[in-house]
């Protein structure tokens, strides 16, 4: 129920992308410091800057709100700037993707979205789908159709694609992922992420390279 003093009037479309943009940034906020549960409607509105009339414009309930932070979260993330160009040779393209995936999963304040994602995914089984459908598998095809590229050109000799590329985006995680998204260590320092995925790919290729 909103009180008739906290309605406001509709916003004019000038105005509606940079509001929404305020109150998911305010959303965002509540939800990584108070988690899913903790975070109220009015904390939201107060962190936002707005009155819960104008929340109550753009969002009918924390559900949807919450909704709409993790689709622009998938979507972002999902389209990060992995770059796996079928021309360059293997050993280079994985060096430089497992940099890239520890820096999008282990981001400092990263983990806490994805924590609040995993919290509410068994209540909001599609919002915990479109993430992992958009951050994890969108990923690990893309990854995949590269290593098929290498198949062809007769650098790997891969029977599974798929399984792969899971293989090597978890081995890149090794010893960083866990430790972060437990709160069991910071981020973890460049020089350790350097250690850990010059390992996952001489493991790799190790396994996949085409002898000649």
């Amino acid at each position: 129920m909103i009180d008739a003093a906290d309605t406001t009037p509709p916003v004019t479309p000038d105005e509606d992308s940079s509001k929404r943009r305020q109150i998911l940034e305010g959303a965002r906020k509540v939800f990584m410091d108070l988690g899913f549960d903790g975070a109220s409607m009015g904390e939201i509105a107060r962190v936002a800057g707005v009155s819960k009339g104008t929340l109550y414009v753009y969002f009918t309930d924390k559900f949807r709100l919450f909704e709409a932070i993790v689709e622009e979260e998938a979507v972002h993330r999902g389209g990060s700037n992995f770059s796996f160009d079928p021309a360059r040779d293997a050993e280079t393209v994985l060096s430089e993707f497992g940099h890239a995936w520890i820096a999008v999963v282990c981001r400092p304040g990263g983990g806490s979205a994805i924590r609040t994602v995993m919290a509410i995914a068994e209540r909001m089984p599609e919002v915990g789908r479109r993430y992992y459908d958009c951050v994890i598998e969108g990923t690990i095809g893309r990854l995949a159709a590269y290593l098929q590229a290498r198949v062809d050109a007769k650098e790997l000799a891969i029977d599974d694609c798929h399984l792969a590329a899971s293989q090597f985006q978890l081995m890149c995680q090794a010893t960083l992922f866990l430790p972060f998204i437990f709160q069991g260590a910071p981020a973890p320092s460049p020089g350790a992420v350097d250690k850990v995925v010059a390992s996952a790919v001489r493991m790799f290729l190790a396994a996949y390279a085409l002898r000649t």
